[in-house]
């Protein structure tokens, strides 16, 4: 794998995501009342965190951000309303062969195959997220720069019709407050870059956060070790301590995705797989790459006759529940033999711990399989599949395709903030979607902690939303924002 174009600074993954009112939706939809200042907006479009093609990028998303009426680029930060900025990291990973007995040919023999994302965040002129996204390069583009930079003026544009600016507000003067939490893998990169932020606005309060999955860390807060937890199953209380369930309340905090990731040596495209191929390799019934129902829905990819090595998580994970709520939906087998579980009895593989052990194990091992979060998938290189959704199309996971399952349980959501995002019969809809939540006790005795709590979960309702799409997780609709406004005053 050759490693081109872009490359972040260590600030990257601090980008922020969504629109003002954090209820933005990729399609450009917001339910965010639309400016009414029909003035275009001065706008800077400050040097991106790449590598040698960073001012071949910023000159490109300039040019098609001339072509964009509600601005007006200026060429200076200090005369600017707003500020356009970001990074990322773009590699090849192969290429398209005009040759068909020919794979993996040298560039002058064929289209390259990128994989990779750029962040991008818009900002006030006091540095406050406005909007944010997450683009990535479209299959077999002929320049990633122009690409990208379309699909960044295309989601600006967009988003520019409903962007609000918020008002200022002081940090409070409160007492210092250290709170802990543990939990979900899933949301990681997310909470930490909120619980970082949050600190900026509320200087007195340090949340630390232990990322030792789902199980571990609900465990821990029901033991009394940590001051709130973080689970990607809205079960797991129910399982673990059926008890003190109404000791504890739920709130989802943003969508995210599961991705199946694949190490085939040579093999360069995007797999599909049918919910059948994925049931079939995790039961260890589909033993080959080369196993017909593979090669029936990869038609001109050259599958391997190889052995596939399946990996999965060894911990309790509520990535794992994800990934097997999918299984046990599609494939009856499969919720006979194993069902929806954050610890499942696997009938095959090799487990790893994390999100880091699985993507290491699948790095290593050529011919395996295994899943993880979406964004940790782009962040470390991994090559991730397609999978049918229900209206039978093969779907990668994106911030559009997560939005579109979102879509179609709108009305579940509005009854019942806990449902099932998977295999969302949606067009468009990537089916291995899903909320992650934060479980939060509902009596807390310090009122310093109690109060430090309730301000951080007002704090990721609002400005939090703004800073997720960025790393590649769909912020909440607003009517799950109001449900959850109401449950804070319930926390005591």
């Amino acid at each position: 794998m050759r490693v081109m174009n872009f490359r972040p600074g260590k600030s990257l993954l601090v980008l922020a995501c969504c629109l003002l009112a954090g209820t933005y939706l990729p399609s450009g939809r917001s339910f965010a009342s639309p400016a009414t200042d029909s003035v275009a907006k001065r706008l800077y479009v400050e040097p991106f965190q790449t590598k040698e093609d960073a001012a071949k990028l910023r000159d490109d998303v300039t040019a098609e951000l001339r072509k964009v009426s509600s601005v007006s680029l200026v060429a200076d930060a200090s005369n600017a309303d707003l500020i356009l900025g970001g990074g990322g990291e773009i590699w090849i990973r192969g290429y398209h062969s005009f040759s068909p007995r020919s794979h993996m040919k040298l560039p002058t023999n064929g289209t390259p195959i990128y994989g990779g994302f750029l962040s991008v965040e818009l900002k006030d002129k006091r540095g406050v997220t406005l909007w944010s996204y997450l683009v990535t390069p479209g299959t077999a583009s002929g320049d990633v720069s122009k690409d990208l930079s379309k699909q960044i003026a295309k989601r600006l544009a967009e988003a520019l019709n409903h962007v609000e600016t918020p008002t200022a507000v002081s940090p409070q003067q409160q007492p210092t407050v250290s709170l802990s939490a543990a939990g979900a893998t899933f949301p990681y990169p997310v909470y930490q870059k909120w619980f970082t932020n949050f600190q900026v606005d509320q200087p007195g309060t340090l949340i630390s956060y232990d990322a030792m999955g789902s199980e571990a860390g609900i465990r821990k807060l029901l033991a009394g070790g940590a001051d709130f937890g973080a689970s990607d199953s809205p079960e797991v209380i129910h399982q673990l301590a059926p008890a003190a369930e109404s000791n504890y309340l739920l709130f989802p905090s943003v969508a995210g995705a599961v991705v199946p990731i694949v190490n085939l040596p040579g093999v360069s495209e995007d797999i599909a797989f049918t919910p059948e191929a994925l049931a079939g390799i995790y039961l260890g019934k589909i033993t080959k790459w080369n196993d017909p129902i593979l090669v029936r829905t990869n038609r001109g990819v050259h599958l391997p006759d190889l052995d596939i090595v399946v990996v999965h998580r060894s911990d309790g994970s509520g990535t794992s529940w994800a990934w097997t709520s999918y299984l046990s939906k599609t494939s009856p087998e499969w919720k006979s033999a194993g069902g929806a579980s954050m610890d499942p009895k696997w009938p095959t593989g090799r487990g790893a711990t994390g999100n880091e052990g699985v993507g290491k194990l699948v790095r290593e091992l050529g011919g395996s399989i295994g899943y993880v979060e979406f964004i940790y998938a782009l962040q470390n290189h991994l090559t991730y599949g397609k999978v049918r959704n229900q209206n039978g199309e093969f779907v990668g996971a994106s911030l559009e395709s997560i939005a579109a399952a979102v879509d179609h349980y709108s009305k579940e959501l509005r009854e019942n903030v806990q449902a099932s995002l998977v295999d969302a019969p949606g067009e468009g809809a990537y089916p291995i979607a899903s909320f992650t939540w934060i479980a939060v006790p509902v009596h807390i005795a310090d009122d310093n902690k109690r109060h430090a709590i309730a301000a951080f979960l007002h704090w990721m309702l609002g400005p939090g939303q703004r800073q997720a799409a960025a790393l590649g997780y769909l912020a909440l609709p607003r009517e799950i924002v109001a449900k959850e406004e109401e449950a804070i005053a319930r926390i005591h």
